[in-house]
């Protein structure tokens, strides 16, 4: 187990990596990592670059974070996501653009490319639009998220889950890419072409060994 200080730099430079890939704009996302009976969550409003490990808040398994810190406004859509997935340890949110311009048209983004197997199923579901911060969007993101490793959140962004901060990072990117290709192939032809189901339960078995050889 990581001491506190350490994985506190680690979200942190997770942030830092985040907004330089282009997957964020200011303060907008927040990344969290599962630490002891608990996990570690970026504060309300600091800009990354101005962040220290002492300003990473601690929130405990049943919601209860430190006095004199202010956690993310969205953490209790990241309780339900550990909640949700004992089997994965971080979470990376964002506004990255394309994958925010699809969930404001409400889309899932379906088979379109076999990469979409990264989030452990056929397609990445856009969950429906609640205000951020509240119970009802932490509970649609327990649903999603329990049955897709990366989801859509309608008018407003994406989250992705894996088991370390690294591979929260690189599968938040690789569904920017995918939304990407989404918005690029959607002008060009009324129904766009997918994989079809037996191809992709093929991929889905192929993919429980592929990606990032990290624990």
């Amino acid at each position: 187990m990581m001491n506190r200080e350490h994985t506190a730099q680690e979200i942190i430079e997770t942030c830092l990596k985040m907004n330089a890939l282009g997957l964020n704009q200011g303060t907008s996302g927040n990344i969290s990592a599962r630490y002891q009976n608990g996990f570690l969550i970026t504060p309300s409003g600091v800009p990354y670059e101005k962040l220290i490990p002492e300003q990473i808040v601690y929130i405990s398994n049943q919601g209860e974070y430190e006095a004199n810190h202010v956690p993310s406004s969205e953490w209790h859509f990241h309780l339900s996501c550990y909640q949700a997935r004992p089997d994965l340890n971080a979470v990376v949110h964002n506004h990255a653009v394309n994958a925010t311009a699809v969930s404001i048209l409400n889309h899932a983004i379906p088979a379109i490319h076999y990469m979409i197997a990264v989030t452990g199923t056929d397609h990445v579901p856009c969950i429906p639009y609640s205000t951020f911060g509240t119970a009802e969007l932490a509970d649609s993101v327990s649903k999603g998220i329990s049955y897709s490793k990366a989801l859509l959140m309608q008018h407003h962004g994406m989250i992705a889950m894996e088991v370390n901060l690294e591979k929260a990072l690189w599968l938040a990117n690789e569904i920017e890419i995918l939304a990407q290709l989404y918005l690029k192939v959607l002008p060009v032809i009324k129904t766009v072409p997918i994989l079809p189901p037996a191809e992709m339960q093929r991929i889905l078995e192929k993919f429980k060994s592929y990606g990032l050889k990290i624990k």
